[in-house]
């Protein structure tokens, strides 16, 4: 041992080093000038987010293998409870979704899915309409829905305005129509063309003007229009007759009133029971109501609005007696 040291103390001059360390001292010179310039460029942050990147996915996909489950905390929300528009995942931008379309649609119904991929059953919102269904009718709705009225819908009122054509207009024309409804809304109003030429407007009674049929509704296609709206259903005019006669047109008896012929209404008018009222007395003496007044001529829907009213008063009554008349021949529909 001591021979080993005397000879090495004993040993000649001391090793060059000094050419291997200016060698090592420029490699090392060169290495950190080169990772400074790296750091400048940015290129090594870049290659530190995606080491660090690459290990936490080697985590995550571990942790799955082994069974466990990390379960990330929900995206943040807003004030307004909606999710905040910075969030990033997947995840918070169908739940946005999801929340927008469930608050603009009451009525729609949303499905969540688990992370399994399993469905849970939807729940519908309880709406205040459905619950407000079979509460029971309203007082006006019991009447109109007695034993004895029937259907309601089925009951349209019809008053037509006529014009004269031929010598010194002696042959009548349809040049107005009204249709409404048991609760007096106006179905059908239109001015119509008559086929032959206009002699006399007869404007002081039927209201209609030289400038009225400009444009107006050739007759045959008005014609298919009313017979549409009147088939199969209840028809009640006054002196009726002479409505389908404008139209060429029979409508069953048995879905046909008419309020010139019930004897009723002239009891409660105080009027002789087989007298043919008109329309304007009638009016005047149950609801005390002046009608087709002025010098503008009649109103066909003001009319046929009265006409429906003067049935309501004696549609039970009425419908009874037509009842105990009726007998299998009757020709209904």
């Amino acid at each position: 041992m001591s021979d080993i040291m005397i000879h090495l103390s004993s040993s000649g001059d001391p090793p060059q080093r000094i050419g291997l360390t200016e060698k090592q001292k420029m490699e090392k010179k060169k290495f950190f000038k080169k990772m400074k310039y790296l750091k400048a460029k940015g290129y090594l942050k870049d290659k530190q987010n995606d080491s660090q990147q690459r290990s936490s996915f080697k985590q995550t996909r571990t942790s799955n293998q082994n069974g466990s489950f990390t379960k990330h905390p929900p995206p943040p929300r807003a004030a307004n409870g909606k999710h905040s528009p910075h969030s990033s995942t997947s995840s918070s931008v169908c739940s946005s979704r999801s929340t927008s379309s469930s608050s603009s649609n009451p009525s729609s119904t949303t499905v969540p899915v688990t992370n399994e991929g399993s469905r849970k059953t939807p729940t519908q919102p309880v709406s205040a309409k459905t619950t407000a269904v079979g509460s029971g009718p309203s007082p006006s709705s019991s009447h109109k829905l007695s034993a004895s009225t029937g259907n309601p819908t089925k009951y349209l009122a019809i008053d037509c305005e006529m014009v004269g054509a031929g010598p010194k207009g002696s042959v009548c024309q349809l040049a107005r129509c009204s249709i409404v409804s048991y609760d007096g809304d106006v179905v059908y109003d239109k001015f119509i063309q008559p086929p032959l030429p206009v002699t006399d407007y007869r404007t002081r009674w039927s209201g209609i003007r030289p400038r009225d049929l400009f444009k107006a509704t050739p007759y045959a296609e008005a014609r298919k229009e009313i017979l549409r709206l009147l088939m199969g259903k209840v028809i009640i005019g006054h002196a009726i007759h002479n409505d389908f006669k404008a139209l060429g047109y029979t409508h069953p008896s048995g879905l046909t009133r008419d309020t010139s012929r019930i004897p009723l209404l002239n009891q409660k008018a105080g009027f002789a029971e087989k007298q043919c009222a008109s329309l304007k007395r009638l009016t005047k003496a149950i609801f005390n109501r002046e009608i087709q007044t002025g010098k503008k001529g009649h109103s066909s829907v003001e009319d046929a609005k009265a006409t429906m009213e003067l049935y309501k008063v004696v549609e039970e009554e009425w419908e009874r007696t037509l009842l105990s008349k009726s007998r299998p021949t009757s020709c209904c529909v």
